[in-house]
């Protein structure tokens, strides 16, 4: 059986029993009310016949005869008629009379005239008024019974009962009863009306789920919102936030969102824009952070509820990403390195087993001068670190691919080592690949310039190109953006700021302790001029290391 019916019946069950007990106890005070009334109508006709001057001197002449009154007298006798025209006009089942001996000078049955009552009377001739049901000759009945008091001494000389029978005490009841019964029967139908309307109300918020379903729905979302890395965050048909993970609230750099619109988040527009159209793998940078957004309509019963957003950080997977392309690279450069220098080996071999030793001492001598591999990078020699002649060497490749032409400035000075190998290639790489595709515009002078420098075991890298610069209506170089087909074409030369490679390298930067900036944004006559600090990136030269290996 489902919850809401078993809420349903026992909604019912208490209504009910509610009704019941109610109707009782206004039987109960009806039946109390009509006992009470006929009491009173008793108390008053016999306090009216007791004060009738007649009754009160008539009895008082058979009270003061000590003998037994004659019944066939007392039959044709004035209290006889008395008695009996109020009994007639009152519908009273009785009316009595009696002396102070209590025998009956007046009833309704002449037969028992003359005869003591068959109900106490002591208390009454104490000149006490008596009110209750009792049972006499005549039957059961609601009986008031009051003093006869003598004119001349005041006492006590005989009383007048007056009763009601237990039929017509209770004429009245029936209607009662049906009249209860009806007011029942309308609560009752209010009741079941309210349950059925509070029913479907239920079902109605619940989506028609049960309590136990409703409890592993709270059980499977805790499980899940604790239990993923992913940020999820819901929000209803009224754009109000109802559920965010500490994993959402940590990505997005949202506080206490629970409760708020989903506008005063303070959210990229961009999100804000996917969130609405139901977009999945959306690209977004929020702070530092690299995310992808998946939104999603959700419907039950083709009824929309509002929409769940999936938040993923991809921000180390765009960084290890672009380490692997530098290395990537860097490991081509190597292989064509060794390529080339066993190449020379070779000639040098060959020039020897000529026996042309001066050829191959001139060779070798060239060789030294110039290096094991010639990367046709200026100033090359500058660079005196592996890694970063590596790097500069195969970057120098893929620019003069596209025209322009890579260069090591005259300010460069290393005496160091790199150590924090990854984070300098991205970086450098990023910055370098930046400035390839700002300055390959097609003019015949493109280049890049690279200054390195270090300084104990922080690395200063300044990256220089001679493209068109950063305009002013461009947007910060630092924040992706999604572009539109419509601004590609009015903007084709906006490349600084167009994908991941500047956020992730000031994000690399700063996790270090350093940054990336822009040094100058160019513009006419110069190009855009970016620059990273690195903090603990290198291996720093011990001087007197140095000075022995000079002595």
């Amino acid at each position: 059986m489902r919850f809401a019916t078993r809420l349903l019946l026992i909604q019912l069950a208490t209504v009910t029993a509610v009704v019941a007990v109610c109707a009782a106890v206004f039987g109960w005070l009806g039946v109390t009310q009509l006992r009470a009334e006929s009491e009173a109508a008793a108390l008053n006709i016999a306090r009216t016949l007791a004060e009738d001057r007649d009754v009160r001197e008539l009895v008082t002449e058979y009270s003061a005869d000590p003998g037994t009154p004659d019944a066939a007298a007392l039959g044709d006798g004035a209290l006889q008629q008395i008695a009996a025209d109020v009994a007639t006009r009152t519908d009273a089942l009785f009316v009595v009379i009696t002396d102070d001996q209590g025998i009956r000078l007046a009833h309704p049955n002449p037969d028992l005239l003359g005869e003591v009552v068959s109900t106490p009377f002591r208390e009454v001739l104490e000149g006490n008024e008596v009110v209750d049901w009792e049972v006499g000759t005549l039957g059961e009945s609601a009986r008031a019974k009051v003093p006869i008091f003598s004119g001349d001494t005041g006492a006590p000389v005989g009383e007048v009962s007056v009763g009601f029978e237990r039929a017509s005490v209770f004429d009245d009841l029936p209607a009662l009863i049906v009249t209860i019964g009806i007011a029942a029967l309308g609560a009752l139908g209010l009741a079941t009306l309210a349950t059925v309307l509070l029913r479907r109300r239920f079902e109605r918020l619940t989506l028609g789920l049960q309590p136990e379903e409703l409890v592993a729905l709270v059980q499977n979302q805790a499980a899940v919102l604790d239990g993923v890395g992913d940020g999820v965050l819901a929000i209803d048909t009224e754009e109000i936030v109802r559920v965010c993970n500490s994993a959402a609230e940590r990505m997005l750099r949202v506080d206490a969102p629970v409760g708020r619109p989903f506008d005063d988040l303070g959210l990229p527009q961009r999100i804000r824009d996917a969130v609405r159209g139901g977009e999945t793998d959306v690209e977004a940078v929020v702070g530092d952070r690299v995310l992808y957004v998946d939104a999603r309509t959700v419907v039950r019963d083709a009824r929309a509820l509002g929409h769940v957003v999936v938040v993923r950080d991809r921000t180390d997977l765009e960084a290890l990403a672009g380490r692997l392309d530098t290395v990537r690279a860097m490991t081509e450069a190597l292989r064509v390195q060794r390529h080339e220098f066993a190449n020379r080996l070779h000639v040098a071999a060959g020039l020897i087993d000529a026996e042309r030793v001066s050829e191959a001492r001139d060779f070798l001598a060239d060789l030294t001068v110039r290096g094991a591999v010639d990367f046709a990078v200026e100033e090359m020699h500058r660079v005196t670190d592996p890694l970063l002649q590596s790097l500069v060497g195969a970057k120098s490749a893929a620019a003069r691919e596209r025209g322009v032409a890579l260069r090591v400035s005259n300010d460069t000075l290393l005496l160091g080592t790199v150590v924090a190998a990854e984070d300098v290639a991205a970086i450098l790489g990023n910055l370098v690949d930046n400035a390839i595709s700002a300055a390959a515009t097609g003019r015949a002078d493109a280049w890049v310039e690279v200054t390195l420098l270090d300084d104990g075991e922080e690395l200063v890298l300044v990256v220089a190109d001679s493209g068109d610069g950063i305009r002013d209506d461009d947007a910060d170089p630092f924040t992706t953006t999604r572009r539109s087909d419509e601004a590609t074409e009015q903007r084709p030369d906006a490349v600084h700021g167009r994908g991941f490679g500047l956020p992730l390298s000031r994000d690399l930067a700063r996790r270090r302790g350093g940054d990336v900036w822009v040094i100058d944004r160019g513009g006419t006559g110069g190009g855009a001029v970016f620059g990273a600090r690195l903090p603990d990136a290198m291996r720093a030269v011990d001087p007197s290391s140095d000075t022995e290996e000079m002595a």
